[in-house]
């Protein structure tokens, strides 16, 4: 029954084939694609109805559903797991807070969606033109013409560690330990990433946030267990 409902709503002008999601969605999602939509039906983010002859027709409550999953990965870097449970609460009548917007989140390994021009990075981040320089020269921030918010947490945190003198020549050890981070990621993400099809190339980039989610809460863990040792 539950077919055929979905090949008779299928039938509606309303429905959208992937074409005309795309050009809905793109303006907002420029790197939305229709493997990255097939993929996210494979997830069971979103269920399409079924022509009889199989193509895929979105509903207006479709498309709004993938504007939601798109922008919690874009603004928040969140992997489809925690983003498939948010949407079930919702489904269920439910009133879920957003997963990652919780006001007392510390700054993550993960970007963010705002962006900034130089000078409204600097401003924002009170900092001044110095400390963001030698921050770039000691390879804590990399240079750009616009910046994310993930680049004004660390600015701002910057700002807070000159104030007890330390400056960001002394954290050039951090870039040593991004890039042993991110050789995890690339070494666990092989066997998928030798498969090389499309499908292959969407679940890499999901499993890489998830991994990427995964190292930032054992990072952070460390930390405040090392700060507990030196807390009286």
């Amino acid at each position: 029954m539950a077919r055929q409902a979905a090949s008779a709503r299928a039938g509606s002008p309303a429905l959208l084939s992937i074409g005309q999601v795309l050009a809905r969605l793109t303006p907002e999602f420029p790197d939305l694609s229709s493997s990255k939509l097939r993929f996210l039906e494979e997830r069971g983010l979103v269920s399409p109805a079924r022509t009889a002859s199989g193509y895929r027709k979105f509903s207006p409550d479709d498309v709004e559903r993938l504007r939601i999953v798109l922008g919690m990965q874009r603004d928040h870097y969140l992997p489809l797991k925690v983003i498939k449970a948010y949407l079930a609460e919702l489904d269920a009548g439910l009133d879920p807070q957003l997963p990652g917007a919780a006001p007392t989140a510390g700054p993550s390994m993960l970007p963010t969606g705002r962006r900034f021009k130089r000078g409204e990075l600097l401003r924002e981040a009170q900092a001044s033109q110095e400390l963001l320089q030698d921050a770039i020269s000691a390879s804590v921030i990399a240079p750009a013409e616009v910046y994310g918010e993930e680049t004004l947490a660390v600015l701002r945190a910057l700002v807070e560690l000159q104030r007890h003198g330390i400056e960001p020549r002394h954290l050039r050890g951090f870039r040593a330990a991004a890039q042993r981070e991110l050789g995890l990621i690339e070494t666990a993400l092989v066997p998928i990433a030798r498969r090389n099809d499309v499908s292959s190339r969407a679940q890499t980039a999901e499993l890489a946030r998830e991994i990427a989610g995964q190292l930032d809460v054992v990072r952070g863990s460390i930390i405040r267990s090392a700060l507990a040792r030196i807390q009286p």
